[in-house]
């Protein structure tokens, strides 16, 4: 296997031109972009009804990562109650899942495809996924409630990869330091509202 083949298939559906493209741009104009809404464990710290109530109107998932493993068909089975809630809150069509392991693409530049899908403004919906470059300042751009998950495997992630992924908290980290805050969402203005509390684990709280 050449170096170039060794490269792309190490990198997988992880790492793409878009996301490169995303840190220059963020990185020299516009850091906020790059801050989700929300920080959670996982989908199960989300309130769905909650979110519903405050005026949106359907959610997009990134797969790998967020609801499966990475190459995973499946969902991954201690988040099924969680989908069968978000699934309740919201009525039939009104979620997608975009994969570019399973050539379902992420979406690339606007939101006009998946405005039309859904037949509402990108920010009447929810954008959940793990990586901050690629679908946190996605989702930013195009006014979608932005929510990051922790990554829930990384087991077949590369070294490459998982290099990224520190770099990326790296940048994330300083941006904070240096005062910049997420975008304020025009439907819901305290996102905490969104968040389950778990007395042991509230990812909310505020540092001791």
């Amino acid at each position: 296997m050449g170096a170039a083949a060794w490269w792309r298939r190490s990198l997988g559906q992880r790492f793409n031109p878009a996301g490169v493209a995303a840190v220059a741009a963020v990185a020299a104009s516009e850091p906020r972009l790059a801050l989700p809404h929300v920080s959670v464990q996982d989908i199960r710290w989300l309130d769905w009804g909650e979110l519903r109530r405050a005026g949106f109107r359907g959610v997009v998932f990134d797969k790998d990562n967020t609801l499966t493993a990475p190459y995973a068909p499946g969902l991954w089975p201690p988040l099924a109650a969680a989908f069968d809630q978000c699934r309740a809150a919201f009525p039939p069509g009104s979620l997608a899942v975009y994969s570019n392991s399973a050539d379902i693409k992420k979406p690339g530049g606007e939101a006009k495809e998946i405005e039309s899908y859904f037949g509402c403004s990108a920010s009447n919906l929810v954008l959940v996924g793990d990586r901050y470059f690629t679908d946190v300042v996605y989702g930013n751009r195009n006014g979608f409630l932005t929510v990051l998950t922790e990554p829930l495997n990384f087991a077949n992630e590369s070294y490459i990869v998982r290099q990224v992924r520190k770099f990326e908290a790296y940048l994330i980290s300083y941006w904070y330091r240096k005062g910049h805050r997420p975008i304020k969402h025009p439907l819901l203005p305290d996102a905490r509202r969104i968040v389950k509390f778990d007395p042991y684990n509230d990812p909310m709280a505020p540092a001791a």
